[in-house]
């Protein structure tokens, strides 16, 4: 790696799950049938709470949000993964890269800043339901959503900039299904101090104070909860933050477990692997999670499907 090499390289190779070429058509129906269910079960839940006004509440208003970017998180990957597979090219180039990082940063944040925010509704409506309606006004709750997206975007942003200022070797070839932004540091023969600084001081920042702000919330409402006196009250209360925790302990988990095992272990085929199940199996999950644990949504897409039928 001479001290010549260019910072403006071409095109980066996308190695992918595995090199076996008999496994990659396994592989693209297994990704092409993950993606339509992504697509179509979270679209399903947008329309559900959009076509039904009993779901016109916050709750649902944050969770049409999150269904939406689930959509776009998952798109920013899988296409060109899967496209990759049908063409036998492993190519993309040095601005699609860019691209595809910032808005996967962009998308993972915000769904993490969502998960908080949604958080922090079921606390006011649990711990707080008679001042509830007045302080989670439709304005606030667009404010909220706009401020998650605003620090998503200056984030991403930091990140990519932060990417744009390494210089990449002879060495392109990136590990993974889709360019992945510590895999991206890691691939520059440049100092990146400076880079790890700011990716491991945001992901600290952003990604521990949403979830600090989580498991407060969750803390207050375990409490008041435990301060129920009927069996069926407990129940009742909990059972309306049951899907979002069950989302958020499956977001969260799967996260942690990729950076806590890329951090032990330095296989380069463990990280795209564990990845899949933050950025492919987490939204998947999603609208079943909901559907399968809420009355609310399971009855909205009842009428949306009989609607559907009647046209």
């Amino acid at each position: 790696m001479g001290p010549g090499n260019d910072t403006r390289v071409s095109e980066f190779l996308l190695l992918g799950l595995s090199k076996e070429p008999e496994l990659q058509p396994l592989i693209f129906g297994l990704f092409l049938s993950m993606y339509l269910i992504t697509v179509f079960g979270n679209l399903f839940i947008i329309l559900a709470v959009s076509s039904d006004s009993h779901l016109h509440t916050p709750m649902y208003f944050f969770l049409s949000i999150l269904a939406f970017v689930d959509i776009c998180f998952t798109s920013t990957t899988i296409p060109k993964m899967l496209q990759n597979i049908q063409t036998h090219s492993k190519v993309i180039t040095y601005e699609g890269c860019i691209i595809q990082m910032y808005f996967s940063t962009l998308f993972g944040g915000w769904d993490n800043f969502l998960l908080a925010v949604m958080a922090y509704d079921r606390f006011l409506a649990i711990c707080h339901p008679l001042h509830y309606n007045g302080i989670m006004n439709p304005w606030l709750c667009g404010l909220l959503v706009l401020v998650s997206w605003i620090l998503s975007v200056l984030n991403a942003l930091s990140q990519s900039f932060m990417v744009l200022q390494l210089s990449f070797c002879t060495d392109l070839e990136i590990p993974h299904f889709f360019c992945e932004l510590n895999q991206m540091v890691k691939l520059a023969c440049s100092d990146t101090f400076l880079s790890d600084t700011v990716l491991y001081f945001s992901a600290g920042l952003l990604a521990g104070g949403s979830l600090s702000g989580i498991l407060y919330s969750y803390s207050k409402i375990l409490s008041s909860i435990c301060r129920i006196s009927s069996a069926q009250g407990k129940c009742k209360a909990f059972s309306t933050c049951a899907s979002h925790l069950s989302v958020v302990s499956l977001f969260y988990c799967s996260v942690l477990g990729v950076y806590l095992s890329s951090a032990a272990n330095h296989c380069s085929h463990s990280s795209p692997i564990a990845s899949v199940m933050y950025t492919v199996v987490t939204p998947m999950l999603n609208p079943f999670i909901y559907s399968l644990r809420n009355k609310d949504i399971k009855g909205a897409l009842k009428s949306f499907y009989g609607m559907a039928a009647g046209i």
